[in-house]
C-alpha cells in the first residue's frame, strides 16, 4: 500500500558554491558502535533514491568504512548479475595526516568544505554515516547538520548514550558526553544559521515480543526526550536479514531484483513499512506530497 506524505517544501535560498536549493544533511551519528548506524544509513540513502531524489553520502568512519564497503558489495553484485542498481554519490572525506592537531583538525575541515561543496551542486539529501566515536569530523558534521538521527538499541544498557542514568532516575539523569556535544551543535548553528537542527532518535533491533523491558525502555526514552530535547522514532525490528544482505550490498528494498537469492516474505513487508514510518517521522520537507514507491 502506498503512503503519502504530507510535509512543507524545501524553500530555495543561495549558499556561496552551492545550488538554489539546498540539500538537506543527515547525520547518522552516535558515539557507539554496534548501534546500526550503517544499515540504517544505506536503507534510508536507498529509501530516498527509490522516491526520486538525489542522494550524496559521505562515510565519516575512515577505519571501519563500513558504508563504502557496503556500496562496493553493491556495485560488485550488481556487475556480477548484469543489474543496474541504485547506488548514491559519495566523496570519500580523508582524516587529516598532521601530527600536530590544529594542523589536522585544519586539514579536515578543508576535506569535508570540499565533500560538501561537491555534494550540495547536485543532491537532495546528502547522508553521513558517522564513527562510532568522537571525532574532529564527526562534531563538524553534528554542527552542519539539518537532521540528526541518533540509533540505540532497544536496551537500557544504551541509555548511557544519551544520559548517566545511575539508580534509574531518568527524570534527574545527567545529559552525557555526546547529548552535550549534539545541545552544543544545536546551539551554535542557531546562532550562526538562525535555524535549528531536528534531533530524532530512534530504537534499533527492538525486540518482536511485547516483553515487559520493552515497555519500560519505551517509558525511560520518552522522559529523556522531554528533558534533552530529541523526538522518538519508531524503531527497526531485530532481523537477521539485515545482516545476510550486507555481502551482496542489497537492501531489503532489493529483495525482489533478478539474482536475489533471498525470497520475499511477510516479515520483509513489515521491514519496509518501518522504513516508511521513519521517513514520516523524520518530516523531511523535501518529500512534500510524495507517496511511497516501496
Amino acid at each position: 500500500m502506498q503512503t503519502p506524505l504530507n510535509e512543507d517544501s524545501v524553500e530555495a535560498h543561495d549558499n556561496k558554491g552551492n545550488s538554489s536549493k539546498a540539500a538537506h544533511l543527515i547525520v547518522v551519528g552516535n558515539e557507539k558502535g554496534g548501534a546500526g548506524k550503517s544499515t540504517i544509513a544505506v536503507h534510508l540513502a536507498l529509501g530516498l533514491m527509490r522516491m526520486g531524489k538525489r542522494v550524496g553520502v559521505v562515510d565519516l568512519d575512515t577505519r571501519q568504512r563500513t558504508f563504502t564497503r557496503y556500496m562496493e558489495n553493491r556495485t560488485a553484485w550488481a556487475k556480477a548479475q548484469g543489474q543496474s542498481l541504485l547506488i548514491p554519490a559519495m566523496v570519500p572525506v580523508l582524516a587529516g595526516q598532521s601530527r600536530h592537531l590544529d594542523e589536522r583538525e585544519a586539514e579536515e575541515a578543508q576535506n569535508w568544505q570540499k565533500a560538501m561543496q561537491a555534494l550540495r551542486l547536485d543532491c537532495d539529501f546528502i547522508i553521513v554515516d558517522a564513527p562510532g566515536g568522537d571525532t574532529y569530523l564527526s562534531r563538524l558534521a553534528h554542527g552542519q547538520a539539518d537532521t540528526i538521527l541518533t540509533p540505540i538499541n532497544d536496551s537500557f544498557v544504551d541509555f548511557d548514550l544519551l544520559a548517566n542514568s545511575a539508580h534509574g532516575a531518568l527524570a534527574q539523569a545527567r545529559p552525557s558526553l555526546y547529548s552535550e556535544m549534539v545541545w552544543e551543535a544545536r546551539k551554535h548553528k542557531a546562532a550562526r544559521e538562525h535555524k535549528s537542527i531536528d534531533w530524532v532518535v530512534m530504537r534499533n533491533r527492538m525486540s518482536m515480543l511485547n516483553a515487559r523491558n520493552k515497555q519500560r525502555v519505551l517509558d525511560g526514552l520518552q522522559t529523556l526526550s522531554n528533558r534533552l530535547g530529541f523526538r522518538l522514532a519508531p524503531g527497526f525490528g531485530e532481523r537477521v536479514i539485515y545482516r545476510e544482505l550486507f555481502p551482496s550490498g542489497l537492501t531489503l528494498l532489493d529483495l525482489t531484483e533478478k539474482g536475489s537469492a533471498i525470497q520475499f516474505s511477510m516479515s520483509h513487508v513489515a521491514a519496509r513499512q518501518e522504513l516508511r514510518d521513519l521517513l514520516i517521522v523524520l518530516k523531511l520537507k523535501a518529500l512534500q506530497g510524495a507517496t511511497f514507491t516501496f
